[in-house]
């Protein structure tokens, strides 16, 4: 987030990444890894919703963030409430992080004066409550096609 609040989605020097990052007990490769952050030529940034992959499955993740998960949560809503909830019901519990992360992510790109980033956060924070009613028939439908388990 401290990163995202001085560059945004634009570039700045690795050295620049490498220090705040080792004082959140993280590191540049960790954030390469988790596919967050790409690092050409000695310059790092990071990826916005629009470029991550659209195939991103949480469950399968190995490197899951929280940071992750609400930027294709951002993503997957640009496609409806519809796609939210499906991505959402896939999260499960994760999600409330995610929400709690785009309202902060919200108020930082209010106050630096980043519209457009403050716009993608505020709709997926208004629309969650549509969007986690219908993540919850989501998990209700999955559940209803499971095998009957007769124990």
């Amino acid at each position: 987030m401290a990163w995202s609040e001085q560059y945004r989605f634009g570039g700045g020097a690795f050295g620049l990444a490498e220090t705040p990052s080792k004082a959140k007990n993280t590191s540049v490769e960790g954030m390469i890894d988790a596919g967050i952050l790409e690092s050409d030529a000695g310059k790092v940034r990071l990826l916005g919703p629009a470029e991550l992959p659209e195939d991103w499955d949480p469950e399968q993740d190995k490197r899951f963030t929280v940071w992750t998960a609400t930027h294709h949560m951002v993503r997957v809503l640009e496609g409806g409430e519809s796609a939210a909830a499906g991505l959402m019901a896939k999260l499960g519990s994760n999600a409330v992080s995610s929400r709690e992360l785009a309202y902060r992510l919200y108020h930082m790109c209010e106050r630096k004066n980043y519209a457009q980033d403050a716009q993608d956060y505020n709709a997926l924070v208004q629309s969650w409550p549509e969007i986690s009613g219908l993540s919850r028939e989501v998990v209700s439908a999955s559940e209803g096609m499971k095998p009957y388990d007769n124990r």
